[in-house]
């Protein structure tokens, strides 16, 4: 497993080492002391959750609010994504600014997403199966959403705006101008 900072060093494209042969290939999909060792500090995964979804499909963006905040790793086991971070922490550098990244399962790849960012994707192919490995459990009531289609944000999902699902909650999300961070830069999540 190799591991690269992006544009915003705390996000971390992980890329799998295959190895193959007349069988098929095998690859390590986590390996939790290179991946802390990486990072430079622990990050105990609690639980994996799969979703399922159509073609033009967007879930997000989304975190929690600071005391329930999840750390995610994002994996996609069928199909293809836009997965899609944003700096939600508060006196960031890099405050308000998206990264994006599309992961497949041809490729394995995988995206790092710390505490402190806003998180979703979109659906690029027929269908899609993603795995999201969360180091906290899920807390209801405690969920922050911005809206996909916020102007400030101007995210490019790469999905025809008349091919986009969205889940009626997503609907009434916020802008991001609207919507006040519980996160703060430099303050230690972990």
């Amino acid at each position: 497993m190799t591991y690269k900072r992006l544009e915003i060093p705390e996000l971390v494209l992980c890329e799998p080492t295959f190895h193959e042969d007349n069988r098929g290939f095998v690859f390590e999909s986590f390996k939790k002391k290179s991946f802390d060792d990486f990072l430079g500090f622990k990050v105990d995964f609690s639980q994996d959750n799969i979703s399922y979804s159509k073609y033009g499909v967007v879930r997000g963006l989304h975190t929690n609010t600071y005391e329930f905040a999840q750390s995610k790793l994002i994996s996609v086991l069928k199909g293809k994504i836009l997965d899609v971070a944003v700096d939600f922490r508060v006196g960031s550098p890099s405050f308000g600014k998206v990264v994006s990244v599309e992961l497949n399962s041809e490729e394995n790849k995988q995206l790092f997403i710390p505490r402190g960012f806003l998180h979703g994707f979109s659906v690029l192919s027929e269908d899609a199966l993603v795995m999201i490995k969360i180091d906290r459990y899920f807390a209801s009531g405690e969920s922050i959403g911005i809206r996909y289609d916020d102007k400030d944000l101007s995210i490019d999902w790469k999905i025809d705006e008349k091919f986009v699902i969205l889940s009626e909650a997503d609907k009434k999300l916020s802008n991001f101008k609207d919507i006040k961070s519980p996160f703060v830069y430099g303050e230690n999540y972990y």
